[in-house]
């Protein structure tokens, strides 16, 4: 059965509501993807909750190489922000008639991870992933909602991003199909220039791109997530812009703009 691993995040998330035009057509999307046999898992982030939250209590909101540096006193509120979009996700997502289940990285040890050190601190990169408890999912006929809080060697939260996350869940489930939706349309050899854009890329030409910073910011960890998709035995990568409605469906059937990373 085909397998695929959708991650959601960016300003895709700025409406949780169950009203949320990109929410109910994607709703869509995954119950037709669902109903076609494909076993789907999706990943989120929430970065705008994040920042607002943190923003709220007086933290800030710091990043490095595309990644949040994360505090202990920082990953408890990333925690409490991931935990509300999840829900808020699973409810939205359930109202239009999608059966799913919310689950969390540490939830059964599901993900395992490290932290990155400083100036990271509390922001890990995944050590291993157990597919058992998803597989449990999808048997029960539910669609998992995962959110990137994972555990470390000493039961301690991390903070994964959630591009990261969604390879290496798509690499140990040798998803069919991984799609990182992002703000933009495809990835750039110049990321100021709309016309680099590019339509299919071999990892070698990734790996230059992130060596060079090209691939920055946030479409750094996007790239490297899916290198390690590919590397662990993801079959494809696409990059699309998740502002899109029915940007799913639509990846799928190569209907709008994409990036197709290739081993």
């Amino acid at each position: 059965m085909t397998r695929l691993v959708l991650k959601l995040g960016g300003h895709a998330l700025d409406d949780l509501s169950a009203s949320s035009p990109l929410l109910v057509a994607l709703a869509e999307d995954l119950r037709a993807l669902v109903s076609e046999g494909v076993e789907v898992a999706v990943v989120h982030g929430g970065g705008p909750q994040i920042a607002e939250l943190l923003s709220r209590v007086g933290l800030p909101s710091e990043f490095h190489q595309g990644l949040r540096v994360t505090t202990p006193a920082t990953m408890e509120y990333v925690a409490m922000a991931l935990a509300s979009v999840n829900a808020a996700l699973v409810a939205a997502l359930s109202h239009a008639g999608l059966a799913c289940v919310g689950l969390r990285g540490a939830d059964g040890a599901m993900i395992r991870g490290r932290s990155l050190g400083e100036p990271w601190d509390r922001a890990g990169a995944v050590v291993s992933v157990t597919s058992q408890l998803l597989e449990t999912q999808w048997r029960g006929g539910y669609l998992p909602v995962v959110s990137p809080v994972v555990i470390d060697e000493h039961g301690a939260l991390l903070n994964c991003n959630a591009d990261i996350v969604a390879g290496a869940l798509a690499g140990a489930l040798g998803a069919e199909t991984l799609v990182l939706l992002s703000d933009v349309d495809q990835l750039r050899a110049d990321p100021d220039d709309a016309a680099s854009a590019l339509t299919r890329v071999s990892a070698a030409r990734v790996r230059d791109l992130i060596d060079s910073g090209a691939a920055r910011e946030g479409m750094r960890p996007k790239m490297t997530a899916a290198l390690d998709a590919l590397e662990a035995g993801a079959r494809r990568v696409l990059l699309a812009n998740g502002l899109r409605p029915h940007a799913v469906r639509d990846v799928v059937r190569g209907q709008i703009p994409t990036t197709e990373v290739v081993a």
